[in-house]
């Protein structure tokens, strides 16, 4: 069992930075992948980035490329999400999730996640 708990989320201007962390507890963290999404009310949840279970592989989704940057710190099982030069569709829900030992070829499905956190809102004013 694992709970997530995300923070650092706000409102912020376009071409501002924010850094989403992202606490977990659970005496295993670093056999899981880690993976963040975003939602906007109404549409689908969107993958950002993820992060291997070994720290080796990172993926992005491409409006973020450049932009964002995933990380991890296992001895203080906390995940981050660097974000730069955000832009108001990067308005959204911003939820973080681990995958027990996941692959990176799966790792943009919502579906290959065992666990999800309560979300933290992010809005980008232009």
């Amino acid at each position: 069992q694992v709970q997530l708990v995300e923070s650092g989320g706000g409102l912020v201007q376009a071409g501002d930075s924010l850094r989403l962390s992202c606490a977990a507890s659970g005496r295993t963290f670093s056999n899981y992948a880690v993976g963040w999404f975003r939602q906007v009310q109404g549409k689908e949840r969107e993958f950002v980035a993820s992060l291997s279970w070994n720290g080796r592989t990172t993926r992005y989704a491409d409006s973020v490329k450049g932009r964002f940057t995933i990380s991890r710190d296992n001895g203080k099982k906390m995940v981050y999400l660097q974000m730069n030069s955000l832009k108001p569709e990067d308005t959204a829900v911003y939820y973080c999730a681990v995958q027990y030992f996941g692959e990176p070829s799966n790792s943009d499905r919502s579906s290959s996640y065992n666990y999800w956190g309560q979300g933290t809102q992010v809005t980008v004013s232009s």
